[in-house]
Protein backbone atom coordinates (compact mmCIF):
# COMPACT_ATOMS: atom_id res chain seq x y z
CA UNK A 1 0.00 0.00 0.00
CA UNK A 2 1.28 3.61 -1.12
CA UNK A 3 2.27 5.74 2.09
CA UNK A 4 -0.10 8.57 2.32
CA UNK A 5 1.39 12.12 2.49
CA UNK A 6 -1.23 12.83 5.63
CA UNK A 7 -0.12 13.20 9.58
CA UNK A 8 -2.96 12.68 11.51
CA UNK A 9 -2.85 15.51 14.66
CA UNK A 10 -3.39 13.29 17.78
CA UNK A 11 -3.00 16.72 20.11
CA UNK A 12 -6.69 16.54 21.66
CA UNK A 13 -6.56 12.28 22.15
CA UNK A 14 -7.05 11.47 25.40
CA UNK A 15 -8.79 14.61 26.59
CA UNK A 16 -11.68 16.14 24.42
CA UNK A 17 -11.40 13.15 22.66
CA UNK A 18 -12.44 9.96 24.29
CA UNK A 19 -10.20 6.52 24.42
CA UNK A 20 -12.33 4.30 22.63
CA UNK A 21 -12.46 7.18 19.56
CA UNK A 22 -9.22 7.82 19.84
CA UNK A 23 -8.52 4.05 19.19
CA UNK A 24 -10.78 3.74 16.24
CA UNK A 25 -9.54 6.70 14.71
CA UNK A 26 -5.98 5.32 14.87
CA UNK A 27 -6.73 2.13 13.80
CA UNK A 28 -9.07 3.55 10.78
CA UNK A 29 -6.10 5.66 9.68
CA UNK A 30 -3.29 2.95 9.69
CA UNK A 31 -5.55 0.29 8.25
CA UNK A 32 -6.09 2.84 5.86
CA UNK A 33 -2.46 3.79 5.63
CA UNK A 34 -1.74 6.32 6.99
CA UNK A 35 1.92 6.60 8.86
CA UNK A 36 2.70 9.96 10.44
CA UNK A 37 1.27 10.13 13.97
CA UNK A 38 1.69 13.85 15.33
CA UNK A 39 1.94 14.60 19.07
CA UNK A 40 3.86 16.50 22.05
CA UNK A 41 4.39 16.18 25.39
CA UNK A 42 2.67 19.17 26.31
CA UNK A 43 -0.77 17.67 24.43
CA UNK A 44 -3.32 18.84 25.98
CA UNK A 45 -2.32 20.36 29.20
CA UNK A 46 -5.19 23.46 28.58
CA UNK A 47 -7.72 20.16 28.62
CA UNK A 48 -6.89 18.69 31.59
CA UNK A 49 -7.38 20.18 34.67
CA UNK A 50 -3.76 19.02 36.21
CA UNK A 51 -2.35 21.80 33.46
CA UNK A 52 0.00 19.58 32.30
CA UNK A 53 0.41 17.75 29.51
CA UNK A 54 1.36 14.41 28.79
CA UNK A 55 -2.37 13.18 27.98
CA UNK A 56 -2.16 12.23 24.33
CA UNK A 57 1.54 10.57 24.51
CA UNK A 58 0.00 8.01 27.05
CA UNK A 59 -2.68 7.20 25.21
CA UNK A 60 -0.89 6.81 22.18
CA UNK A 61 1.23 4.60 24.64
CA UNK A 62 -1.77 2.45 25.68
CA UNK A 63 -3.01 2.11 22.04
CA UNK A 64 1.01 0.97 20.49
CA UNK A 65 0.59 -1.67 23.95
CA UNK A 66 -2.77 -2.69 22.75
CA UNK A 67 -2.01 -3.37 19.17
CA UNK A 68 1.00 -5.67 18.73
CA UNK A 69 3.43 -4.67 15.91
CA UNK A 70 1.23 -1.73 14.90
CA UNK A 71 4.44 0.60 16.56
CA UNK A 72 6.39 -0.68 13.30
CA UNK A 73 3.81 0.29 10.95
CA UNK A 74 4.13 4.13 12.16
CA UNK A 75 5.87 7.22 12.22
CA UNK A 76 5.77 8.54 15.21
CA UNK A 77 6.41 12.64 15.62
CA UNK A 78 6.47 13.98 19.13
CA UNK A 79 7.84 17.68 20.52
CA UNK A 80 9.55 19.22 23.16
CA UNK A 81 9.49 22.93 24.28
CA UNK A 82 6.28 23.91 25.42
CA UNK A 83 4.94 22.28 28.63
CA UNK A 84 3.81 24.79 30.88
CA UNK A 85 6.31 24.34 34.30
CA UNK A 86 3.11 25.49 36.70
CA UNK A 87 -0.52 25.05 35.97
CA UNK A 88 -0.97 28.42 33.83
CA UNK A 89 2.46 29.16 33.14
CA UNK A 90 2.52 29.05 29.79
CA UNK A 91 3.23 31.15 27.18
CA UNK A 92 5.86 32.98 29.50
CA UNK A 93 6.84 30.12 31.59
CA UNK A 94 7.63 26.91 29.41
CA UNK A 95 10.22 23.93 29.76
CA UNK A 96 12.11 25.37 27.04
CA UNK A 97 15.09 23.70 24.88
CA UNK A 98 17.98 23.27 27.39
CA UNK A 99 20.20 20.18 27.01
CA UNK A 100 18.46 18.99 30.73
CA UNK A 101 14.99 20.15 29.29
CA UNK A 102 15.67 18.02 26.09
CA UNK A 103 16.92 15.30 28.40
CA UNK A 104 13.92 15.07 30.74
CA UNK A 105 11.77 15.37 27.80
CA UNK A 106 12.74 12.40 25.83
CA UNK A 107 12.95 10.25 28.43
CA UNK A 108 9.36 10.75 29.69
CA UNK A 109 8.20 10.92 26.33
CA UNK A 110 9.36 7.50 25.69
CA UNK A 111 8.24 6.30 29.28
CA UNK A 112 4.95 7.70 28.15
CA UNK A 113 4.28 6.64 24.75
CA UNK A 114 5.50 2.51 25.73
CA UNK A 115 8.64 2.49 22.66
CA UNK A 116 12.02 2.67 22.61
CA UNK A 117 12.42 5.32 20.03
CA UNK A 118 10.93 8.43 18.36
CA UNK A 119 11.07 8.26 14.24
CA UNK A 120 10.67 12.48 14.27
CA UNK A 121 11.75 14.82 17.46
CA UNK A 122 10.43 18.06 17.39
CA UNK A 123 11.41 21.67 18.84
CA UNK A 124 7.92 22.84 19.59
CA UNK A 125 8.78 26.37 19.10
CA UNK A 126 11.97 28.89 19.50
CA UNK A 127 13.64 29.10 22.72
CA UNK A 128 15.84 32.10 22.31
CA UNK A 129 16.75 32.34 26.20
CA UNK A 130 18.76 29.16 25.55
CA UNK A 131 22.07 29.22 23.29
CA UNK A 132 21.24 27.30 20.28
CA UNK A 133 24.47 25.44 20.49
CA UNK A 134 22.91 24.11 23.60
CA UNK A 135 19.84 23.16 21.88
CA UNK A 136 21.36 21.44 18.32
CA UNK A 137 24.19 19.43 21.02
CA UNK A 138 21.27 17.72 23.22
CA UNK A 139 19.20 16.85 19.97
CA UNK A 140 22.58 15.17 18.39
CA UNK A 141 23.38 13.44 21.50
CA UNK A 142 19.96 11.68 21.78
CA UNK A 143 19.96 11.09 17.63
CA UNK A 144 23.51 9.45 17.99
CA UNK A 145 22.23 7.42 20.43
CA UNK A 146 19.64 6.15 18.37
CA UNK A 147 16.21 7.48 20.58
CA UNK A 148 15.62 9.88 17.87
CA UNK A 149 15.16 9.07 14.25
CA UNK A 150 14.90 12.54 12.48
CA UNK A 151 14.79 16.80 14.18
CA UNK A 152 12.48 18.95 13.04
CA UNK A 153 11.97 22.19 13.85
CA UNK A 154 8.21 23.55 14.72
CA UNK A 155 7.46 27.50 14.54
CA UNK A 156 10.97 28.98 13.74
CA UNK A 157 12.01 31.67 11.32
CA UNK A 158 14.29 30.44 8.69
CA UNK A 159 17.46 32.01 9.44
CA UNK A 160 17.52 30.08 12.90
CA UNK A 161 16.62 26.83 11.04
CA UNK A 162 19.64 27.64 9.24
CA UNK A 163 21.73 28.36 11.90
CA UNK A 164 20.76 25.28 13.62
CA UNK A 165 21.72 23.20 10.73
CA UNK A 166 25.60 24.82 10.31
CA UNK A 167 26.03 24.26 13.76
CA UNK A 168 25.28 21.14 13.73
CA UNK A 169 27.19 20.51 11.20
CA UNK A 170 30.34 22.23 12.80
CA UNK A 171 29.18 20.19 15.55
CA UNK A 172 29.13 17.02 13.83
CA UNK A 173 25.89 15.73 14.68
CA UNK A 174 22.57 15.12 13.10
CA UNK A 175 20.80 18.35 12.35
CA UNK A 176 17.07 19.27 11.43
CA UNK A 177 15.44 17.72 8.42
CA UNK A 178 11.73 18.99 8.44
CA UNK A 179 10.24 22.19 9.23
CA UNK A 180 6.64 22.57 11.10
CA UNK A 181 4.30 25.97 10.24
CA UNK A 182 1.00 26.75 9.81
CA UNK A 183 -0.33 26.79 6.33
CA UNK A 184 -3.89 26.67 4.47
CA UNK A 185 -4.88 27.27 0.95
CA UNK A 186 -6.20 30.89 2.15
CA UNK A 187 -3.34 33.31 2.81
CA UNK A 188 -3.30 35.83 5.63
CA UNK A 189 -2.03 39.76 5.00
CA UNK A 190 0.71 40.51 5.18
CA UNK A 191 2.59 42.15 8.18
CA UNK A 192 0.30 40.50 10.58
CA UNK A 193 1.63 40.44 14.16
CA UNK A 194 1.59 38.57 16.98
CA UNK A 195 -0.77 35.37 15.78
CA UNK A 196 -0.75 32.10 15.25
CA UNK A 197 -0.15 32.99 11.15
CA UNK A 198 2.62 35.27 11.70
CA UNK A 199 4.53 35.48 8.81
CA UNK A 200 7.35 36.14 10.72
CA UNK A 201 7.66 32.65 12.04
CA UNK A 202 4.63 30.74 12.19
CA UNK A 203 3.51 30.41 8.45
CA UNK A 204 4.82 28.90 5.47
CA UNK A 205 6.21 32.04 3.07
CA UNK A 206 6.93 31.83 -0.88
CA UNK A 207 10.48 31.94 1.09
CA UNK A 208 9.87 28.86 3.15
CA UNK A 209 8.46 27.12 -0.23
CA UNK A 210 11.80 27.58 -2.11
CA UNK A 211 13.94 27.07 0.70
CA UNK A 212 11.88 22.90 0.71
CA UNK A 213 12.22 22.84 -2.62
CA UNK A 214 15.67 23.61 -3.20
CA UNK A 215 16.35 21.32 -0.41
CA UNK A 216 14.78 18.40 -0.87
CA UNK A 217 15.68 16.60 2.30
CA UNK A 218 13.65 19.15 4.52
CA UNK A 219 10.26 17.67 4.99
CA UNK A 220 7.72 20.07 5.30
CA UNK A 221 4.62 19.54 7.33
CA UNK A 222 1.47 22.12 7.54
CA UNK A 223 -0.59 22.18 11.17
CA UNK A 224 -3.96 23.65 11.18
CA UNK A 225 -4.41 23.33 7.25
CA UNK A 226 -8.04 23.53 6.90
CA UNK A 227 -8.65 25.94 9.11
CA UNK A 228 -10.25 24.70 11.87
CA UNK A 229 -13.14 24.03 10.02
CA UNK A 230 -13.49 26.83 8.26
CA UNK A 231 -13.68 25.78 4.78
CA UNK A 232 -17.11 23.84 5.39
CA UNK A 233 -18.82 25.11 8.69
CA UNK A 234 -20.62 28.37 8.88
CA UNK A 235 -19.73 28.56 12.89
CA UNK A 236 -16.22 28.32 12.44
CA UNK A 237 -15.79 32.08 10.51
CA UNK A 238 -12.08 32.36 8.70
CA UNK A 239 -9.88 34.84 11.22
CA UNK A 240 -9.66 38.67 10.62
CA UNK A 241 -6.04 38.11 9.16
CA UNK A 242 -7.37 36.29 6.08
CA UNK A 243 -10.53 39.35 6.03
CA UNK A 244 -8.99 40.45 2.21
CA UNK A 245 -9.74 40.73 -1.25
CA UNK A 246 -7.95 37.75 -2.10
CA UNK A 247 -9.42 35.61 0.03
CA UNK A 248 -12.82 36.35 -1.84
CA UNK A 249 -10.79 35.19 -5.16
CA UNK A 250 -9.68 31.71 -3.61
CA UNK A 251 -12.76 30.79 -1.66
CA UNK A 252 -14.22 31.50 -5.05
CA UNK A 253 -11.75 29.21 -7.23
CA UNK A 254 -12.09 26.23 -4.08
CA UNK A 255 -16.11 26.33 -4.55
CA UNK A 256 -15.67 26.01 -7.86
CA UNK A 257 -13.26 23.30 -8.24
CA UNK A 258 -14.60 21.53 -5.33
CA UNK A 259 -18.10 21.55 -7.50
CA UNK A 260 -16.35 20.39 -10.49
CA UNK A 261 -14.51 17.80 -8.61
CA UNK A 262 -17.76 16.74 -6.53
CA UNK A 263 -15.64 16.80 -3.36
CA UNK A 264 -15.69 19.06 -0.34
CA UNK A 265 -13.48 21.89 -0.20
CA UNK A 266 -11.42 20.68 2.94
CA UNK A 267 -10.49 17.53 0.11
CA UNK A 268 -9.30 20.06 -2.53
CA UNK A 269 -7.00 22.20 0.00
CA UNK A 270 -5.73 18.68 1.43
CA UNK A 271 -4.90 17.24 -2.48
CA UNK A 272 -3.38 20.94 -3.37
CA UNK A 273 -1.05 21.31 -0.93
CA UNK A 274 0.21 17.17 -1.08
CA UNK A 275 0.30 18.20 -4.74
CA UNK A 276 1.98 20.92 -5.24
CA UNK A 277 5.86 21.52 -5.58
CA UNK A 278 7.26 21.18 -3.23
CA UNK A 279 4.52 18.35 -1.42
CA UNK A 280 3.56 19.64 1.76
CA UNK A 281 2.34 17.12 4.87
CA UNK A 282 -0.24 18.16 6.27
CA UNK A 283 -1.44 17.48 9.99
CA UNK A 284 -4.84 17.12 9.99
CA UNK A 285 -6.94 16.82 13.49
CA UNK A 286 -9.71 14.39 13.40
CA UNK A 287 -12.16 13.92 15.70
CA UNK A 288 -14.86 11.90 13.98
CA UNK A 289 -14.85 9.25 10.98
CA UNK A 290 -16.48 11.36 9.16
CA UNK A 291 -13.63 13.61 9.35
CA UNK A 292 -11.39 11.19 8.62
CA UNK A 293 -12.99 10.00 5.51
CA UNK A 294 -12.72 13.36 4.23
CA UNK A 295 -9.08 14.03 5.03
CA UNK A 296 -8.43 10.37 3.75
CA UNK A 297 -10.25 11.26 0.77
CA UNK A 298 -8.47 14.13 0.51
CA UNK A 299 -5.00 12.23 0.52
CA UNK A 300 -6.01 10.51 -2.49
CA UNK A 301 -7.27 12.88 -5.01
CA UNK A 302 -4.82 14.20 -7.10
CA UNK A 303 -6.26 17.83 -8.89
CA UNK A 304 -6.12 17.79 -12.67
CA UNK A 305 -3.69 20.53 -13.96
CA UNK A 306 -6.24 22.99 -15.16
CA UNK A 307 -7.67 22.90 -11.78
CA UNK A 308 -4.34 23.34 -9.56
CA UNK A 309 -3.74 26.11 -12.60
CA UNK A 310 -6.91 27.99 -11.68
CA UNK A 311 -6.03 27.80 -7.69
CA UNK A 312 -3.01 28.70 -7.89
CA UNK A 313 -3.61 31.65 -9.92
CA UNK A 314 -6.56 33.26 -7.65
CA UNK A 315 -5.42 36.20 -5.80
Amino acid sequence: MTELRIALGAMEFGTRIDEKTSFELLDAFVDAGGTWIDTANCYAFWQDPSGHGGQSEELLGRWFARRPGVRDRVKLATKVGCEPLWPGSFPEHTEGLTGKAIDAAVETSLRRLQTDHIDLYWAHRDDLNTPLEETVAAFGKHAAAGTIGRIGLSNYALWRVERARGLALQQGVMGPTALQLRYSYLQPRPFVRDQAHDHRFGWITDEVLDYADRNPEQDLFAYSPLMSGGYERADRPIQDAFDHPGTTRRLEALAKAAADLGVTRSEVVLAWLIGGTPSIIPIVGMSTPTYLTTALAGAHLTLPPETRTALDAAW
